[in-house]
């Protein structure tokens, strides 16, 4: 199409993908208990233990562990301002306010389940913890730029969701406890399924107006952040995730961007010009100076490692 479409149009337009999309969503999700992920016979209970207050040695996870999942749980926390950002870029009619319903109800159940299972457990300081709840939502989250949003709202989400399953899979592998790595297993899950309704959802608005969607998902990629960004402390915590192998720059590019930029098959489209061929070209440049960042990030990283062993055996 050569006459750009107004985000009105573009959602008249999908509103069939989108109904099928949601179809296949719903055949394919499975219904769970946040409760049957909880071990609510734990016997680190809070009255047994001094009530609320807390110290590091109650619990069982290590340091990174329980970075990673505050750094989660609070990510997962601020699902009041995303579901007004979506609810503004989907509207709320039709099918599009039942995904953006459903969408919003399972993503409920992921700090639901966390926080019970931090709590019960004694893995974190539950006065702490709240009042990083608190400030982390009080500040919210908001679209940095005006004008039009559907087409970067749902590139956006499509990587934020892929990239967010691999945090919860890692996380529940760093925890080396059998029913947190059960509990982020089906969390990352359901991550999953919301981002094959965006990546699918974002192949079809690409068939329909290819320039304008490959800018917006270039403007994504070359600007992405983790919508965790405004919580207390976290670009401290991503480092300490990234240097533990949670989520990092390789990942991310290797796992996340790669992959989805085949899947949309980006680099071999016939169906772009103008503005479309130049955003195309800054991605190809955007991804070799990301590679060239990962492995510097990995060669300090390893080399730390390495500064930390010789230390070590030298102490012992």
């Amino acid at each position: 199409m050569t006459t750009a479409l107004t985000d009105l149009d573009i959602l008249r337009e999908l509103e069939p993908v989108a109904e099928r999309n949601l179809d296949e969503h719903l055949r394919k999700a499975k219904a769970w208990q946040p409760h049957d992920y909880v071990p609510w016979d734990d016997g680190r209970n809070f009255a047994a233990m001094g009530g609320i207050d807390w110290e590091p040695g109650q619990s069982e996870l290590s340091e990174v562990a329980r970075t990673a999942m505050v750094t989660n749980l609070l990510t997962e926390d601020n699902l009041p301002s995303y579901h007004r950002e979506i609810s503004e870029s989907f509207s709320l009619d039709g099918v599009w306010g039942t995904w953006v319903g459903r969408w919003t109800a399972e993503e409920n159940r992921h700090a639901i389940v966390m926080r019970d299972y931090l709590v019960v457990t004694r893995a974190v300081d539950p006065v702490a913890l709240e009042q990083a709840r608190m400030a982390h939502m009080t500040t919210g989250v908001e679209k940095p730029d005006k004008g039009p949003q559907f087409l970067r709202s749902v590139a956006y989400v499509t990587l934020q969701e892929l990239a967010t399953r691999i945090s919860h899979r890692n996380t529940g592998i760093a925890c080396n406890e059998p029913i947190a790595e059960r509990m982020l297993q089906r969390i990352a899950a359901d991550e999953n399924l919301h981002m094959i309704f965006y990546r699918d959802l974002s192949a079809a608005a690409l068939d329909l107006t290819p320039n304008e969607t490959l800018r917006a998902i270039t403007d994504v990629v070359t600007g992405f952040q983790m919508p965790g960004l405004t919580q207390p402390n976290f670009r401290r915590n991503a480092v300490v995730l990234a240097k533990n192998g949670i989520y990092d720059l390789r990942q991310h590019l290797d796992i996340v961007l790669r992959p989805m930029l085949r899947a949309w098959n980006v680099f071999e489209r016939t169906d772009l010009s103008g503005d479309g061929a130049r955003a195309r070209d800054e991605i190809a440049v955007y991804l070799d100076e990301l590679a060239i960042k990962a492995t510097r990030f990995e060669e300090l990283r390893d080399r730390a490692a390495a500064r930390h062993t010789e230390r070590a055996a030298t102490a012992s």
